[in-house]
């Protein structure tokens, strides 16, 4: 609230008034009047039972009020937001006055000072009212553990467990945002180069070009309910060559793609200020802040159709392979068509990227495996009959 206020207060005074408090603070102003009040309800009521010893300690008129209320419902509209919140911010620190807002904010020792801050920085701050609310949860079970009235008891377990679920989906939603900004930066990261383009074989007239380009393969991204396992960058050996790539290990298929730059891609010069989704990896991040982006290198790898080799020590030396597996794609019937000899940077990260590979195999070759049989199953016979 205090760097919300601070920034109101830079705002109105005709700076920075392009920055949306919105979608960096949400509802925080609304979350804090319904804290403050139920934390005062709350505080009074156990204050007029230590006074008045002999009056009972009844919780379940202020626990109706505000769970069945709006305290809830106020958390989980500022922890849907957090995500995106924590994106936004990201990019605002890239940009020079807002960085001098922060900065200046922690020179002055302002935030430190004051004793509602804790040291704490911003990005810190942001995330406390998601821990507030898992912590609710706590204390209705320890006030059910202490009440003596089982009609009490009764509700004040129900109301637990309303919470519980709550928290649950949310945090299911919360995942699922994630999880769709990222592919969304992904769509944006990684070009999918037209099939003349990737291999000189394949010739096909201008004239055929436009109903080809048509049938596009980015939005193969943009499935919500695909999952990114594993990613991160090696080196593909090709005859001539050492080739940086970054591999994406999706929970159906394997990915192979070239690390290129080109800062004129986003349009722009200054590639500091392109937005970052926080929940990539780090290197991933620093890669796109430097205006690279990702070339599909050929078609996605399906993990059914994905035969995994490691590359025995002794082609080390003879070969000067370093740290080396195999991946070989095979087609539908079972016809080897590529081949791509890769090679961590260490050892620790070649088992690493090999145990990611035959884990999201086994997982998906599992699950196809159970859907088959469902598909399969016929319905139990009525006993009736």
């Amino acid at each position: 609230k205090i760097f919300m206020n601070t920034l109101k207060y830079l705002q109105s005074n005709e700076f920075l008034l392009d920055v949306d408090l919105w979608r960096l603070f949400a509802n925080l102003a609304e979350l804090n009047k319904i804290s403050l009040s139920f934390l005062k309800t709350f505080s009074e009521t156990v204050k007029q039972h230590v006074s008045k010893s002999d009056s009972p300690m009844d919780f379940s008129c202020i626990l109706r009020k505000f769970f069945q209320g709006d305290l809830c419902q106020t958390h989980q509209i500022y922890c849907l937001n957090y995500t995106s919140a924590v994106f936004y911010l990201e990019n605002l620190r890239q940009r020079e006055d807002f960085g001098i807002y922060l900065k200046v904010f922690h020179l002055q020792q302002w935030c430190e000072q004051n004793e509602q801050c804790k040291r704490l920085h911003l990005p810190e701050l942001l995330v406390a009212p998601l821990h507030r609310l898992t912590r609710y949860p706590l204390l209705l079970n320890n006030i059910w553990k202490r009440s003596t009235d089982e009609t009490e008891k009764g509700f004040i377990w129900s109301l637990k467990e309303k919470v519980e679920k709550s928290i649950r989906d949310l945090e299911g939603k919360v995942k699922w945002l994630d999880n769709f900004q990222k592919f969304r930066q992904l769509q944006e990261v990684i070009i999918w180069p037209q099939v003349w383009d990737r291999d000189k074989r394949f010739f096909v007239p201008e004239c055929l070009k436009q109903s080809l380009r048509e049938n596009s393969s980015e939005n193969i991204l943009s499935s919500a309910n695909r999952l990114l396992l594993h990613e991160g960058r090696l080196t593909l050996a090709e005859s001539t060559r050492l080739l940086d790539i970054y591999l994406f290990l999706f929970d159906d298929f394997l990915l192979i793609t070239k690390i290129k730059r080109n800062k004129k891609k986003y349009g722009g010069s200054d590639s500091s200020l392109i937005p970052v989704c926080p929940s990539l990896t780090p290197e991933l991040q620093s890669f796109i802040r430097e205006g690279g982006y990702c070339t599909v290198l050929d078609q996605p790898i399906p993990l059914d159709r994905l035969i995994l080799k490691n590359v025995d020590p002794v082609h080390v030396t003879v070969f000067s392979l370093r740290n080396a597996f195999l991946i070989q794609h095979e087609n539908r019937y079972r016809q080897c068509i590529a081949v791509f000899l890769l090679q961590a940077q260490t050892e620790t990260a070649k088992k690493t990227w090999m145990s990611q590979i035959e884990t999201a195999i086994s997982n998906y070759t599992t699950q196809h495996k159970t859907k088959k049989n469902t598909a399969f199953c016929f319905p139990a016979e009525s006993s009736e009959i």
